[in-house]
């Protein structure tokens, strides 16, 4: 049996304060040639300061949708986005947040160095100073001795450390990531998962993940948020009680594969005998 979301909510406002983002009963609608399409429906969720949260649910519930409104990239229908405690309209919400999508969109014509100090350019500094702040933090994303090399020149992982570098660089409260490790191989994927918690760890930033990894949401959140196929609604919020700092042998323990099964209960994939 799912348990009820806004019990699970309600619980949850109270854990951790303040709230970097606050959600309240968010509704999407678009025009599909001509028929109204419903993405999302009465999302209400919080983020709060420090806290990771994932999100899954199945392929257009509305997951990157989410993220592309509370970045101020797209309007709801309804509902209101809060922002460190202040209701913004769409754009008063554009460059609030640090969003990361799937693709690294790195700039093919800009070394890598370039790419991660674009994120201090945009915001009025010159490219010396950007260039000079982007550098001292390449050893700490694994990219030292890559700083003159081009996006075409880098493997997959590295492309990725970049655009992270990038995000983390904007030096906004809240990090919007879309499935930023879903286009790796699997050895590269745990790699990095694992490389992002040291971060995390260290900059204790809120972050709100999309992701159709099961497992990468339990090894790395506080809080899992379950989508409904479309419309999009909350479903169920699976709070992770894993303690921390998490390793990966984390993911064989008792625990782990506990909350692993509320999940895809809450996915509907035990009783129909699917795969995460």
């Amino acid at each position: 049996m799912i348990p009820d979301p806004a019990a699970h909510s309600a619980r949850s406002s109270t854990r951790i304060a303040p709230a970097r983002l606050r959600l309240d009963r968010i509704t999407s609608r678009y025009d599909d040639h001509g028929q109204s399409t419903l993405a999302l429906e009465d999302i209400s969720f919080d983020v709060a300061d420090g806290e990771f949260v994932a999100l899954i649910g199945a392929s257009g519930s509305g997951k990157s949708t989410l993220l592309d409104i509370i970045s101020g990239l797209f309007a709801q229908t309804s509902g209101e986005v809060a922002l460190d405690g202040e209701m913004l309209p769409l754009k008063a919400r554009l460059g609030r947040t640090a969003y990361m999508r799937q693709r690294d969109l790195l700039l093919p014509w800009r070394s890598a160095l370039d790419n991660a100090a674009l994120a201090l350019e945009v915001h009025g500094m010159s490219r010396r100073d950007a260039r000079e702040i982007a550098a001292q933090r390449f050893p700490e994303f694994g990219l030292a001795g890559f700083e003159r090399a081009y996006p075409a020149q880098l493997s997959g992982g590295m492309r990725q450390r970049v655009a992270f570098l990038r995000t983390v660089l904007a030096d906004r409260p809240l990090l919007l990531l879309d499935e930023p490790f879903g286009a790796l191989d699997a050895l590269n994927r745990v790699a990095l998962q694992t490389w992002l918690l040291d971060l995390w760890e260290r900059e204790r930033r809120a972050v709100l993940l999309v992701t159709h990894d099961l497992d990468e949401a339990i090894f790395l959140a506080d809080r899992v948020v379950v989508f409904s196929p479309r419309p999009g609604r909350v479903v169920h919020v699976e709070p992770i009680d894993l303690p921390r700092p998490r390793s990966r042998e984390i993911v064989t323990t008792p625990q782990f594969l506990a909350h692993r099964a509320v999940l895809l209960d809450a996915l509907g994939l035990l009783q129909t005998g699917g795969a995460a």
